[in-house]
């Protein structure tokens, strides 16, 4: 029996980059000999085991032959009998086909420290083409090494191309295609990732309503960029730039699909994009079954955006059913992430970058303003039921018109 240190742990040592999950692949071994060491199984698909201290995975060498469509078609052979170099063959990227030993001695069949050096994401075989999942996986590599200089191999990116074309990507199941798009999401290029996608073909087969948004221009006057999908991925920067949540990246990534569905007699102009964009964004989101909380804020951000950046312009009443539509009362976190998708929306425009944006304090104090109307005044005076809910909107925008005079 032989273990190894294998795939993403070997790569970011070598990188220099922190290394924070291990994965291991046992050679040489069988299910009976982990389990007689106190290994625990995992994974009903292939052999995979839990250290009995560690908690880390153990694979045993293993190889794949394709037997049906999407990510999960395939049928999986462990045995002793597998080597090394035939586990490593069946990986994604040469960067992830290496292993090490427990002195560090670097195994790397398909040379892949040749493109750690070269800054090249290239496939290991033509296998590759098999997986469609491997599309995404690779755009996401790109989103997190770009910052390096990483770039996709034209080869690579040749038979991403052909995998797009397939129909292979609509075998992909929404948990899958999510779990990589809000990784992807999470680096800190993201742009990168929706840029690769789009190169390769897959972002029209994946997201149409984002890969519309290329080649649509916006007036000039507020988009230097002119582009809309330009800008999009120029806000999608911003927001990881500064460092925001899932939530606020995946509503900039949202945020302007309207303007995909405005007729090219009526550019650049795009009357009333937030509300036609409603539909293509709750399409996005129950197609990739985003989480709730992704889900709202999108529609939120989609809606509502313009209204942020008018905030020093809205009528104390309009201001308040911005606030009402968000449940500032409740739920006060919801807002603050709506105010920072618009805040990057701003900022991810060509030369604006750094623009400073009060709208967003603005429209903290708005919610502060309105939260800070005290309920326990009107209860003493008698009101109850619908009618206190109206005497406390009454008072909310009293407040709320002291506070726009004040600003």
């Amino acid at each position: 029996m032989q273990i190894y240190k294998v795939g993403g742990a070997v790569r970011d040592r070598l990188l220099g980059r922190p290394v924070t999950d291990i994965d291991w692949v046992v050679v040489g071994a069988t299910t009976e000999e982990m389990l007689a060491k106190g290994f625990r199984p995992v994974g009903a698909d292939f052999p995979v085991f839990l250290h009995p201290k560690s908690g880390e995975e153990y694979a045993l060498a293993r190889t794949e032959r394709k037997s049906g469509r999407g990510y999960g078609g395939f049928t999986f052979h462990a045995s002793p009998e597998v080597t090394l170099e035939e586990d490593l063959i069946r990986r994604d990227l040469t960067i992830n086909a290496m292993a090490e030993d427990d002195q560090q001695n670097l195994t790397d069949p398909y040379h892949g420290q040749r493109d750690l050096e070269a800054r090249l994401l290239r496939h290991v075989s033509p296998a590759f083409a098999e997986d469609p999942l491997r599309v995404l996986r690779v755009a996401r590599f790109a989103a997190r090494y770009a910052g390096l200089g990483f770039t996709v191999a034209p080869e690579t990116l040749a038979l991403m191309r052909q995998l797009s074309e397939s129909g292979e990507l609509e075998a992909l199941t929404a948990e899958r295609s999510w779990k990589e798009i809000a990784r992807a999401l999470m680096e800190d290029q993201p742009q990168v990732f929706i840029q690769v996608l789009r190169e390769c073909g897959a972002l029209k087969v994946l997201m149409p309503e984002v890969d519309a948004l290329f080649g649509v221009p916006q007036p000039e006057a507020h988009h230097p960029e002119i582009d809309t999908g330009v800008h999009t991925l120029s806000v999608l920067e911003q927001a990881a730039q500064h460092k925001q949540p899932l939530t606020v990246r995946w509503a900039c990534l949202l945020h302007d699909l309207g303007k995909g569905l405005t007729p090219e007699e009526e550019w650049p102009r795009h009357i009333a994009h937030e509300q036609k964009g409603l539909k293509l964004i709750k399409a996005v989101n129950e197609r990739f079954k985003a989480p709730k909380d992704c889900q709202e804020l999108a529609l939120l951000v989609g809606e509502y955006h313009t209204h942020g950046h008018r905030a020093l312009e809205l009528k104390p009443s309009t201001l308040l059913e911005l606030l009402q539509s968000f449940d500032v009362y409740r739920r006060p976190q919801r807002f603050e992430e709506f105010i920072a998708a618009c805040e990057m929306d701003a900022r991810g425009r060509k030369g604006l970058e750094q623009r400073s944006y009060p709208q967003a304090d603005y429209l903290r104090g708005a919610a502060t303003t309105a939260r800070s109307v005290a309920v326990q005044p009107l209860l003493e005076k008698g009101f109850k039921g619908p009618e206190l809910g109206e005497a406390i909107k009454r008072e909310r925008l009293k407040a709320l018109k002291a506070y726009k005079e004040k600003a």
